[in-house]
């Protein structure tokens, strides 16, 4: 298996396994659902760098 060395793609590959497991599962955070949107800023600020 070859992980991305690619910032934002891997940021974004696990934003998306977040939000699919949430979404799927109906699993919650609680307190920690504030990381979903970070996660979501952090990758999207990583893709546009290209980083």
């Amino acid at each position: 298996m070859n992980i991305t060395k690619n910032r934002g793609l891997l940021a974004l590959a696990i934003y998306l396994i977040l939000v699919g497991f949430m979404g799927a599962f109906g699993i919650t955070l609680g307190a920690l659902s504030i990381v979903v949107p970070i996660l979501a800023i952090v990758a999207g600020v990583l893709l546009l760098m290209e980083k």
